[in-house]
């Protein structure tokens, strides 16, 4: 232990009162006994006697720190699938649906292979349910290549294979050796000269063709999904689905086990072992369905049960079936919903994750599960890398000094040359550029440039400026002349893509490009310029986050000859920049990589000499000749090397994807510069071409080779077509990056030479960044292919991608970094970034830097092979970082399309990206699903891509998407712009028509969950403890009542119907009530006499229409108002027990009707009280569709009732007798009549009395609901007792005239008015806008001294903030707002009044809440919850806080039920058969220890009590009530206590389109039910996003996500959550969701 040696008495005091905090919470199990000891032994620590050092451990054996979730360091364990690799020649397949880029038979042979394993134990995972109006798909017209995949430029296929063979450079350990050749540079003028007869002469493919009008790039039109309405319930539940599931317990670590073992860890595993989660989980399907009240919502038909009715009968359409510990649980038997819910619940039985260590504390880095780092986890064991030595750049003598020097030579010496064909869109030759016409041309744009834009004295461009070049992918000629005219006139092009449109992806993050490399000047072509959108002016459009842009057309008609003596200035190539290629980061900022003249020119010579290039070859260029490969070896390599390339474009690919092909053919090219998806796309649409011969080919360069699955697109490539003359020898593929250019590419071979060999490496060991070659599983290797050796005068380092550059072990994977003359030189206007990137040293194990000379990271992810060739593995990007492993997309998605039958989604058109959710990368996989896919079929698909990922790479997916045709952001080039589909993903507008979440596969850092420790401390011992702690019983009381000397007052005051009486007498015309209607017009009123009169009349009514005796119940049904009142005094003058109800709505008498049926049955009412109007309802022929009219009780309308009294008024014999009853329905929707008494009647009205300050003269005014509780009090009983006038607003009125209540406040100069959240909610959203109005019609607020919200719940805080907040501009005090909290066994334990302290507000800890326990934080801390107290405790009232499983008193500031001792409290539920054990327990219980003689009544609330530091009225120090939720609404998940409230309020800030929510559990997995209020489209964003919001704030899984209508979260009157009754609703699914997610 840690305090050896440390005397505790002698620590400070502020350390022992922590070290008793802890025993505490030891004794309470809030902490485990490692948690304790590891606190203790860090609050001890500064105490302790230190031990002399002992010897560090030698630094070889220090082991990493165990990964955090934000690090990268020591990953834990992941699975993996290994491909065999076949070299079999295969004959071609025909074309068609299947696309091969992806593709290849080892890796569809493994995932097979791996699906069949799961295939043993089929499991039913629950389909979605959908309404088909969700997702209708669009027709999709554009053309696109043989699969109709429009192929990504960056899509690329096959498999990644090691050679051994080809030129061995020297490596060089001496890092400071100059290892560059220094050729000696001649002046361009001397070496254009000179005389060159030597070389070779014109070519005979020669003159110039017109300069024909290019046609630019058909934009591809955006289709949007049309959504028609119309509802088809889906009945199937996909049985032949995946089981990729888990839930929250342990299996043992599954790093090392084999793949057999991985696959049936889900089979064998179980739920929690019962040690660990002993508890059963609670019944919930016993809770019966609850009976709404509520306002203008649509009411649902319910089958609510009574407290006291005998729960069998209600349970006869249950059937019994148990849950995963055997337990019997009941589940509806006509429930859809529940079987699949059931369904869900199996697939999770069988959990898996890492061990779980201690559970969480309440320190923000003990949240997180830390996965242990795993002994057997392979670890790199080579020596450190020596860097690899290009061969040394050789010396030409006629090599140019600069690369504009080279056009010009040949545009004098071979002018008839043909430098460039470009093709039209059907492939043909649209026109031929020779190498005079380029360089004339180039130099009449170089002129105009210089000296033809702006005034003469002032031109616009200078050298060196920036100029944005913006050119089609169908016109390279165009581009080829701004290009070398910029060249030439020394300013800087800048190549971007065309816009589009607005919502171009990626437009905005362009123009942070061009910003920061302060373009203002863009050239483009005519065609080009009247194809941009444009303004209703005619103005080009200025595109979001672009700078102001001046436009020039660069067409030869517009260009000026200069004049014979201007010559351009060609200088020798120096380290200035040349041009500026832009590149998209991961994050979708676009940034520019600076190009120097020197690093250029280097450039194409180390290209020239790897690729033997020669003079005058002919080129196919496939690549976009904008960037990248198609622009270095292309445009200025080609140009070096009079080259004659022919450029076929992305819209002749579409077209025709055999035109490159055919071009090879026709001009007997000896080069062509392809990616995979070219090559892919030619063996789809070749049909046995008798015309097509590669045998002129000698290099076919391979852009993205370094991709990990290209090598099974050149092996197909090479078996289809190695019979036209294609030589394994030819195919070349090269690694290259925008930073440090091309960095390795593998030579044209010899004919007869060995070919490359191949590496197959473990999986498993690649997400640990170490190569290890896969011998165990074939399903789990990957296999690579080199990309030859480093380019020729570089020098190459592999460097760990994070932390300090270090470098890398020769067995592990790394970035690669180069060090060449020939490469970037820094990203344009940043310098910051620059610094990282292109200044990198590296360093050795030590730290210590190896030399001086600074290294360019590459960005690609690799090792050095055999015989120093290089291989690549991924590249930093791509990479995914889950659990400290690193996934590469690429390998995601090649896994993802080797799953059988891709006839659901478009191959080319997938995106692969992370998200990060709770601590942790989350991998997301968006596809775009094909128009004709079935849902059943792509619900299979999903869930076999599942099981194919996490077999493979033992890494769980946590969300897959499926999104209409045509709908993700696309790059120019037809690739998918992953960083705007990640943005549309997290933003919520990716609008897909297919998701499939499965955060319990992949959420494995959860907190472990808790376990309450059974500690042998009873209440006493707790209590003893609280007072030796220096801490008080959480306990308040409100005032004394005092007492009443006068006999006549007693006599007024006992009875209410004795108060009426007297008023009548001593002050007859005194109004006690005024009914206003919308107009704000005074509908009724009643004086105390008229009051009097009226319940005279009914009472005789009662005794003789109903010969009603004494004691018996009489319903009153009536709208708010007046004729209310006077019925329920009459009930009391005839000596019957009024039960008031709310009258059913009579546009929706099916679902409200039942509920009044249900209280009058309940109830066993005589009697029925009501008006004309209703008694017509009750009898009419829509009344008897829903209840049987036949039966109800005497009705008595009391609309025309003769001026009759009663024989006498009753006067019951003692106050004790029940005045009334109050029947209301709980938020957790049961049904509870109370028994009012008379004496509590009169201690309530006498309470509010003296809270309020009433009395005679006094004008208050009411909105609420009058039905039960507080309301009724209020609008009923009040006035009565205390003499003062109530103007009544039925809050239905508002919604004719939202401004009814407010208006009234200010006309009638009220200063203290009652109303409902409800209430509240309509004027914040109805007149949210309207503020200026109303203070135009003078509505002034500033009266109002207090407005108080009556209500059963924790006060809504922001509610009444912006309530105060809007309405401050009309004169409402921000202090006049405050809330009244009453229960079912007290209708008014806290009511603000007049006099006392503010209500204060106070910020608690949730993730403390969750373990009951209350820690105050400040505003603003993390996870810090605002709570507002509750309204003053009314007089007469004691609380005290009370832990509800042992009865005890709590300390201050604990958190635990509210008990309440008052004169006023109700006398007991209303039953029929009388359950006197729920009745003791609630109304008349006693604490275990403390006090044990007084009674006290359970509210059922949570709360505590805390000391403040305000006075009250008698200067003592104000204890305040906090109410924070109703226990029997608390969820009990993963062992701690969370609120619906708080996880509700996280949900509606998701997404905007979140109106309301609500959540629940159903058989412990957590439901949440949101009301969309945007489109039908937005449904299946609101998935994740509500799924993240819960994991991030709450550390919740969420089971199932209901997507709802506006309205169908049932409300109460009081404007409370009906969750019971919902989550009843929901399982017998009555709710006609949107859509259901069950997540898996």
């Amino acid at each position: 232990m840690a305090d050896r040696g440390v005397d505790v008495s002698a620590l400070p005091k502020e350390v022992r009162d922590h070290l008793a905090e802890l025993d505490l919470e030891l004794s309470e199990g809030d902490i485990t006994q490692k948690g304790y000891e590891k606190k203790r032994t860090k609050l001890l620590a500064p105490f302790i006697i230190q031990a002399p050092p002992v010897a560090a451990p030698p630094k070889n054996d220090v082991r990493p720190p165990a990964p955090s979730s934000s690090s990268g360091h020591a990953p834990p364990p992941s699975n993996s699938s290994r491909y065999r690799e076949r070299r079999a020649k295969k004959s071609h397949r025909n074309g068609g649906t299947r696309d091969d880029r992806y593709r290849s038979d080892i890796h569809t042979e493994a995932v097979q292979a791996a699906l069949a394993k799961h295939k043993e134990e089929k499991m039913a995972l629950p389909m979605p349910t959908k309404r088909r109006s969700t997702y209708v798909q669009s027709p999709i017209n554009t053309r696109t290549p043989p699969d109709s995949s429009s192929g990504s430029e960056d899509d690329a296929s096959g498999r990644r294979q090691l050679s051994g063979a080809g030129p061995m450079p020297q490596v060089h350990p001496d890092l400071q050796s100059n290892f560059l050749a220094n050729s000696s540079l001649q002046s361009p003028e001397a070496w254009i000269n000179r005389s060159v007869q030597g070389s070779s002469t014109s070519s005979s493919a020669s003159s110039t063709m017109s300069y024909g009008e290019p046609k630019p790039a058909q934009a591809q039109p955006q289709y949007k999904p049309q959504y028609q309405p119309l509802y088809q319930p889906n009945e199937s539940s996909n049985a032949n689905a995946a089981n990729a599931a888990t839930a929250n317990a342990a299996t043992a670590n599954a790093a090392t086990a084999n793949a057999a073992n991985i696959a049936n860890m889900l089979a064998h595993s179980r739920i929690a072992p019962p040690q660990e989660n002993s508890a059963p989980p609670p019944d919930v399907t016993a809770v019966v369905p609850p009976v709404t009240t509520r306002g203008p919502r649509v009411d649902r038909p319910s089958n609510a049960t009574v407290r006291g009715m005998s729960r069998g009968q209600s349970r006869s359409s249950m059937m019994e079936t148990a849950d995963a510990r055997g337990n019997l649980q009941r589940v509806p038997v006509n429930s859809r919903v529940s079987t699949k819910i059931q369904q869900l619940l199996n697939t999770l039985k069988r959990p898996k994750r890492p061990p779980l260590s201690e559970f969480f504390t309440d320190d923000s880095e003990e949240i997180v599960e830390v996965p242990q780092p795993d002994p057997n986890t392979p670890k790199p064991e080579g020596r450190q890398i020596i860097p690899v030595k290009g061969e040394p750049l050789g010396v030409v003598s006629n090599w140019p000094p600069a690369l504009q020097a080279a056009l010009a030579r040949w545009g004098a010496t071979q002018g008839k040359s043909p430098a460039l064909t470009a093709l039209d869109i059907t492939g043909r030759p649209m026109y031929t550029l020779t190498y005079g016409k380029l360089w004339s041309r180039s130099v009449k744009l170089a002129y105009t440039l210089l000296h033809k834009l702006g005034t003469k004295n002032e031109q616009i461009l200078k050298p060196g400026d920036r100029v944005a070049l913006v050119y089609p992918n169908s016109d390279p000629g165009m581009f080829w002349v701004a290009f070398y005219g910029c060249l030439l006139a020394e300013v800087i092009p800048v190549p971007i893509e065309v816009p589009l449109s607005r919502k171009d992806a990626g437009i905005s993050q362009l123009g942070f490009l061009l910003g920061s490399c302060s373009v203002g000047l863009a050239l483009t072509s005519e065609i080009c310029l009247k194809g941009l959108p444009k303004t209703p002016t005619g103005e080009i459009l200025q595109f979001k986050g672009w700078p102001r842009m001046k436009w020039v057309v660069t067409d030869s008609k517009y260009l000026t000859k200069p004049g014979k003596d201007w010559q351009p200035h060609i200088p020798t190539a120096n380290t200035d920049p040349a041009y500026i290629e832009y590149k998209a980061s991961k994050d979708g900022t676009v940034v520019g990589v600076a190009v120097s003249k020197v690093a250029m020119l280097t450039h194409c010579q180390a290209l020239t000499q790897a690729c033997n290039y020669c003079e005058g070859e002919t080129m196919v260029n496939v690549l976009d000749f904008k960037k990248d490969m198609g622009l270095w070896n292309g445009v200025l390599t080609a140009v070096m090397n009079r080259i004659h390339t022919i450029s076929v474009p992305y819209a002749v690919m579409k077209a025709c994807p055999l035109s490159w092909v055919q071009r090879v053919h026709i001009h007997r090219a000896r080069v062509a510069l392809v990616k995979c998806r070219d090559l892919h796309w030619a063996m789809m649409a070749h049909r046995e071409q008798r015309d097509t011969s590669f045998t002129s080919l000698r290099m076919l360069i391979v852009a993205d080779g370094a991709n990990p699955w290209s090598v099974s697109s050149c092996d197909a490539f090479l078996s289809m077509f190695q019979s036209h003359g294609l030589k394994p020898e030819v195919i070349c593929p090269c690694a290259a990056s925008p930073e440090a250019l091309t960095v390795a590419i593998r030579r044209p071979g010899v004919p007869g030479a060995p070919l490359p060999a191949r590496a197959i490496l473990s999986m498993t060991g690649l997400s640990h960044t170490v190569i290890r070659v896969n011998t165990e599983d074939k399903n789990s290797a990957l296999t690579v292919q080199d990309v030859g050796h480093v380019m020729p005068g570089a020098l190459m380092c592999i460097v760990r991608p994070d932390g300090p550059p270090q470098l890398c072990k020769t067995d592990e994977i790394g970035e690669i970094i180069i060090n060449s003359r020939a490469g970037g030189t820094m990203y344009y206007g940043l310098p910051g970034l620059t610094k990282n990137t292109f200044e990198v040293i590296p360093v050795n194990a030590n730290g210590v830097p190896i030399g001086e000379i600074p290294f360019v990271r590459s960005g690609l992810l690799g090792f050095v092979g055999p015989g120093s060739l290089i291989f690549v593995v991924g590249k930093i990007e791509g990479l995914l970082m889950v659990s400290g492993r690193r996934h590469n997309a690429d390998d995601l998605v090649a896994t993802a399309l080797a799953v059988e039958p891709v006839k659901t989604v478009y191959r080319g058109r997938i995106a692969v990206f992370s998200v990060t959710v709770f601590y942790d990368e989350r991998v997301v996989i968006v596809a775009e699903q094909r128009p004709d896919a079935s849902e059943e079929d792509s619900f299979q698909w999903m869930s076999r891509v599942l099981q194919a990922i996490d077999s493979i790479h033992q890494v769980g997916l946590y969300c897959l998407a499926l999104v209409p045709a045509n709908t993700l952001p696309k790059t120019p080039l037809g690739g998918i712009h992953i960083s705007d589909a990640k943005q549309f993903f997290l933003e919520g507008s990716l609008h897909p028509c297919n998701i499939l979440l499965c955060p319990h596969t992949c959420v494995t850092n959860l907190p472990k969950p808790r376990q309450k420790q059974p500690v042998g401390v009873g209440p006493a011992s707790v209590m003893v403890g609280n007072l030796v702690a220096g801490k008080r019983i959480a306990q308040a009381a409100g005032r004394d009542l005092g007492v009443i000397d006068d006999q006549d007052l007693v006599r007024k005051h006992q009875y209410l119907v004795d108060a009426l009486q007297w008023r009548a007498q001593s002050d007859p015309d005194h109004v006690l009530f005024v009914l206003l209607n919308a107009k704000g017009m005074t509908v009724s009123t009643a004086t105390c006499v008229q009051l009097h009169k009226r319940a005279e009349k009914i009472a005789a009514a009662l005794m003789e229409k109903g010969s009603i005796n004494t004691g018996e119940n009489v319903v009153l049904l009536y709208p708010p108002g007046i004729d209310l009142i006077a019925a329920f005094y009459g009930c009391l003058y005839a000596g019957c027990v009024p039960v008031n109800v709310r009258p059913p709505h009579p546009q929706n008498l099916a679902a409200t009707l039942p509920t009044v049926r249900m209280i009058i049955d309940v109830s066993r009412a005589a009697c029925i009280l009501t008006t004309q109007n209703l008694t017509r309802i009750l009898r009419s022929k829509e009344a008897a569709a829903s209840v049987n009219i036949k039966t109800w009780p005497t009705i008595i309308d009391t609309d025309d009732l003769p001026r009759r009294r009663p024989p006498q008024i009753y006067k019951p014999p003692t106050a004790e007798m029940i005045a009334y009853l109050d029947f209301s329905v709980s938020t957790t929707g049961m049904l509870t009549g109370v028994k009012i008494s008379h004496a509590a009647a009169s201690a309530l009205c006498r309470s509010i009395k003296l809270q309020c300050e009433l009395y005679s003269s006094r004008q208050i005014a009411i909105c609420l609901d009058p039905y039960c509780g507080l309301g009724f009090v209020l609008w009923c009983l009040s006035s009565v007792y205390s003499g003062h006038q109530s103007i009544l607003i039925p809050p239905f009125e508002l919604e004719t005239c939202v401004s009814l209540w407010l208006t009234t406040l200010s006309q009638y100069r009220i200063r203290d008015t009652f109303c409902s959240y409800s209430v509240m909610e309509l004027c914040t959203r109805g007149l949210g806008t309207q503020t200026d109005l109303l203070k135009a019609r003078g509505v002034n607020l500033s009266c109002v001294r207090s407005c108080v919200v009556i209500a059963e719940e924790r006060p809504r805080l922001a509610l009444s903030h912006s309530f105060s907040k809007l309405f401050k501009d009309v004169g409402l005090s921000s202090r006049a707002v405050s809330t009244a909290f009453g229960s079912r066994v007290n209708l008014a334990v806290c009511l603000q009044g007049t006099t006392g302290p503010d209500p204060c507000t106070v910020y608690v800890d949730m993730k403390s809440l969750r373990h009951d326990r209350v820690r105050l934080v400040e505003r603003g801390a993390p996870q810090s919850l605002p709570l507002m107290e509750s309204g003053k405790i009314l007089p007469g009232v004691r609380v005290i806080i009370v832990n509800p499983e042992t009865k005890g008193p709590l300390g201050d500031s604990h958190l635990g039920e509210i008990w309440v001792h008052s004169p006023h409290n109700s006398s007991g539920y209303y039953t029929i058969y009388g359950e006197e054990s729920l009745q003791a327990d609630h109304f008349n219980t006693k604490l275990s220890f403390g006090d044990p003689q007084t009674l006290w009544a359970r509210t059922g609330y949570l709360g505590f009590v805390k000391r403040t530091e305000l006075l009250d009225a008698s200067g003592d120090r104000h204890d305040a009530l906090f109410v924070v939720g109703a226990l029997d609404e608390t969820l009990e998940l993963r062992g701690l206590r969370y609120h619906p409230i708080d996880i509700e309020i996280s949900v509606s800030r998701a997404h905007r389109s979140i109106a309301e929510s609500a959540v629940f559990t159903w058989t412990n997995l957590l439901v949440v039910v949101s009301e969309l209020c945007g489109s039908e489209q937005d449904a299946l964003d609101l998935v994740p996003l509500i799924t993240n919001v819960v994991l991030e704030e709450h550390h919740l899984i969420v089971g199932v996500v209901v997507i709802v209508d506006p309205g169908v979260i049932p409300i109460n009157s009081r404007g409370e959550k009906q969750r019971m009754h919902l989550r009843d609703s929901f399982l017998a699914d009555q709710l006609d969701p949107i859509y259901v997610a069950y997540n898996m």
